[in-house]
């Protein structure tokens, strides 16, 4: 096999190992209130949020993966380089989510795909390979590491002050309801994940989409950064496939471990995380699910009893935000430097 068309088939498995793995990961934001709270099974929650899931890729178009795609400029490498650097991202972004959900911790897949991609190549051909995006920002627009990094900090704190007002308003609602509303609340949920669902799909998968499309632009197989359709299904199931299996350790950390959920909380945390995930699809903002997830529990369980929410825990998954794209940088570089040792790259 032509070595080219190795590195790009390698690429295309490190896409879907990265995909597998971030719908894994990813699994537990979405069923982790509504098994807390007993509105579905853990298996009628994992079919329901892997078929949404499927569904979002395939109906929003790819303005993520444009973005994605974008992140790094690699255009005046050779093929072999620029190819073999991707592959490099896509490993430690995939070893990070891997390592995270070994530990319990819901990281963010963005951060480690962002973190992975810039720690490489900086690494091997330089920072002027990375599209930062701060000139382009001085002139207002958003663009390359700015626009994604800009994303990644502001959907949490939308995250956390919208699950806080929006708690405050269906506690109004609501203060004179008897305990059977709990009942049509946990029905309702059938809806709210799935909309959760949706928007994860069509946000996460685009990001795999954007680098493949990448990788087959660089080694010549599509004349221009356009998402074929193949990779929209290919990233699309990967993700869903993850989805599926889920990943339960980080369950009990979303579900019990921040504040204790009930189906008002679910139902809100699903509403605000939703919205705000579908929102950045639509513009072309990659986000992590897991943040605005765990921020909006966290929002919610600060607007009605404060000291009950378990801030160690908060201040853990903060912890595990601020240390990804270093961490992933990391390995990323170290996954360069072996290789490039062994004369491989």
């Amino acid at each position: 096999m032509d070595s080219l068309l190795l590195l790009v088939v390698l690429a295309t498995l490190m896409v879907i190992a990265f995909d597998f793995t971030n719908g894994f990961h990813d699994a537990s934001n979405m069923i982790a209130s509504v098994i807390a709270c007993r509105a579905m099974s853990p298996v009628q929650a994992v079919l329901l949020v892997g078929f949404f899931t499927f569904l979002g890729p395939l109906l929003v178009g790819t303005a993520v993966a444009d973005t994605i795609g974008k992140l790094v400029d690699l255009s005046d490498l050779p093929p072999r380089l620029s190819l073999g650097v991707i592959v490099c991202g896509l490993f430690a972004a995939s070893f990070w989510n891997l390592f995270t959900w070994w530990r319990g911790l819901p990281s963010s897949s963005s951060h480690a795909l962002v973190g992975g991609l810039a720690g490489v190549v900086v690494v091997s051909v330089g920072p002027d390979h990375v599209v930062w995006g701060f000139s382009a920002l001085l002139q207002g627009e958003l663009t390359g590491v700015t626009k994604v990094l800009l994303a990644l900090f502001l959907s949490p704190l939308l995250g956390f002050w919208t699950g806080f007002i929006l708690h405050r308003i269906g506690l109004f609602l609501l203060r004179a309801a008897s305990p059977q509303i709990n009942k049509e609340l946990r029905g309702a949920q059938w809806f709210t994940t799935a909309g959760l669902s949706f928007a994860h799909g069509a946000n996460d998968a685009q990001k795999g989409m954007g680098i493949l499309t990448l990788a087959l632009l660089l080694g010549g197989y599509v004349d221009s950064f356009e998402v074929p359709f193949w990779v929209v299904l290919l990233c699309a199931g990967t993700i869903t496939l993850g989805t599926l299996l889920g990943g339960w350790r980080i369950v009990r950390t979303l579900a019990f471990a921040i504040y204790k959920i009930r189906p008002l909380h679910a139902v809100n945390s699903q509403l605000t995380a939703g919205s705000v995930v579908f929102l950045a699809s639509l513009i072309g903002a990659p986000v992590s699910t897991t943040h605005v997830v765990s921020s909006s529990i966290t929002g919610i369980g600060a607007s009605e009893r404060p000291r009950a929410v378990r801030w160690t825990k908060a201040r853990e998954i903060a912890t595990t935000w601020l240390i990804t794209i270093p961490g992933a940088a990391t390995v990323a570089a170290f996954t360069y430097g072996l290789l490039h040792v062994g004369g491989i790259l």
